[in-house]
């Protein structure tokens, strides 16, 4: 008999539906095997092994004999230890001659303990919106994973804990309710959490984190160790506004598929702050590997990704950046196939002028030679700085200002002002569905929503002749300023704003690279 049950493979951050197709004849003691074909990976391949052992100790019991598992379409890889329930369950219906009604309409994953109980798999939030689009109307997975999986509306989520309650459900004897769908994801700021009131002075930096905020702007903030350059990045996800469900879905199949979502963990309703080390490789940085997973700046999507000590990054990880930077998403091309991942993220970086920190410190004397400044700042290169819209300073802050009693804003009510200039945005582009900030603005919307007054014009004629910007960083200083205006309620760029754009790119001069 051949028995057939649905599954699903991740491709990306996208699942494919997989047929699941066993068949199984009798043999002699002696040549009892499992054989598994379809592309299988190691951890599939040696699914066999779990799914004899786990069936026997449920109480249960298979044909002994030669099984052929065909995981279909089968020029497919299959990857991970998800197929071990539906092959153990298709066995199961071979030896009992059922043909499973109840899987007609049901898709199924899970992995295998020995002792036959569910252990939680990657990317479930992936899998439910496959098994939607596939048409399924049910969906069978470990408990673990169930309250991810009911995030998605359209379709039945069933959560169990062991292969013998699967095997009830599949046999119409335990016809249990589904899980609840949860709730609309509510705010998530806890008490106690990082908050930029914490940070003593630097109100021009702590302005410039606003304006990146509210249009989404890249950051790069310059200055001496010790500055507190660090704390304010980490602070910068406490004044963007609340994930939207849409948002929370996109950054929590990320999360899933890259196994760093914690079993019975629903949404992601927090931006995501990431801050790899300067020693990541390109791969880490962008994603990819023999299995090509997410990276980094995928992992940081709707939310932050900040690189500290920009320049000890090594050069060629920094590149990789550029495409990402402009399109919101990377394009991961192998042997097998073309992978895309979601890379819409906040990019803050920090740096010391120099490796020691302190050149053009009025106080403290730089100890670098010229050439040793010169090789620090060429490992960033141009079209990078180029593709950061905001560039600020952050000096060191004297004592008055460290041990002041005097109260700064809090993150609070910074979002405030940012969620308002994010609903001029939202109302502003309603009609564009691939524009949903200023910074995401192209040529045709820029000309519309960005056009200047003959003052505002000529200062950035001046800027761009006096400061040698690039046409790109001539893109860059409309958006802030459409940024700057917005926050200041206003419909058209006056001159004030195209000004407060323009300081913003000053460190252009001063951080020219040769």
């Amino acid at each position: 008999m051949i028995s057939k049950i649905y599954s699903a493979a991740l491709r990306g951050v996208e699942a494919v539906e997989v047929e699941v197709e066993v068949s199984a004849r009798e043999s002699d003691a002696n040549q009892g095997r499992i054989n598994i074909v379809g592309l299988p990976d190691a951890a599939v391949r040696e699914s066999g092994d779990r799914v004899t052992t786990a069936i026997l100790a449920s109480g249960m019991d298979y044909t002994y004999g030669v099984h052929t598992v065909n995981l279909a379409p089968a020029d497919l890889r299959k990857e991970g230890p998800s197929f071990d329930l539906p092959i153990a369950l298709a066995m199961m219906a071979c030896k009992e001659a059922e043909d499973l009604p109840q899987s007609r309409d049901l898709m199924i994953v899970g992995e295998l303990a020995l002792d036959g109980t569910l252990r939680p798999v990657k990317g479930a939030l992936s899998i439910a919106l496959g098994a939607k689009s596939a048409g399924r109307k049910r969906l069978l997975l470990p408990a673990a994973n169930a309250q991810e999986a009911a995030m998605v509306g359209g379709i039945e989520v069933y959560g169990l804990v062991s292969l013998f309650e699967a095997w009830q459900f599949i046999t119409g004897q335990d016809l249990r309710p589904p899980e609840p769908r949860p709730p609309r994801i509510a705010v998530t700021h806890r008490e106690g959490s990082a908050d930029l009131d914490e940070v003593k002075g630097q109100a021009h930096v702590k302005r410039a984190l606003e304006v990146a905020a509210a249009g989404n702007h890249n950051l790069l903030m310059v200055g001496p160790p010790g500055t507190g350059k660090s704390m304010l990045a980490k602070r910068m996800a406490t004044i963007m506004p609340e994930m939207t469900e849409e948002e929370a879905i996109e950054t929590t199949r990320i999360h899933s598929v890259a196994g760093l979502l914690e079993a019975r963990e629903g949404l992601i309703t927090g931006r995501p702050f990431r801050s790899p080390h300067h020693t990541i490789s390109d791969v880490g940085l962008l994603g990819g590997g023999t299995n090509p997973g997410p990276g980094e700046i995928s992992l940081a999507h709707n939310g932050v990704l900040f690189l500290d000590e920009l320049p000890e990054y090594r050069r060629s990880t920094l590149e990789v950046l550029r495409q990402p930077l402009e399109d919101g998403h990377v394009t991961i091309s192998r042997a097998a196939g073309t992978l895309r991942f979601d890379a819409r993220f906040l990019l803050v970086c920090a740096l010391n002028p120099c490796p020691c920190g302190f050149y053009g410190d009025p106080v403290r004397q730089c100890r670098c030679h010229p050439r040793q400044v010169e090789t620090y700042r060429a490992k960033i290169s141009g079209p990078l700085l180029d593709r950061i819209d905001l560039h600020v300073e952050v000096p060191l802050i004297d004592y008055k200002q460290l041990t002041s009693d005097e109260e700064s804003e809090s993150s609070a009510t910074v979002r405030d002002r940012v969620m308002s200039c994010r609903a001029f945005q939202e109302k502003r582009f309603s009609n564009l569905p691939d524009t949903r900030v200023n910074s995401q603005m192209g040529p045709k919307v820029m000309r519309q929503y960005c056009a200047i007054s003959p003052d505002c014009s000529m200062l950035l004629e001046q800027a761009m002749e006096q400061l040698n910007f690039s046409a790109r960083a001539h893109d860059r200083i409309l958006k802030v300023a459409r940024t700057i205006a917005d926050l200041g309620n206003s419909e058209t760029l006056e001159p004030e704003h195209v000004l407060e754009a323009i300081q913003y790119r000053s460190l252009d001069r001063k951080l020219s690279f040769s």
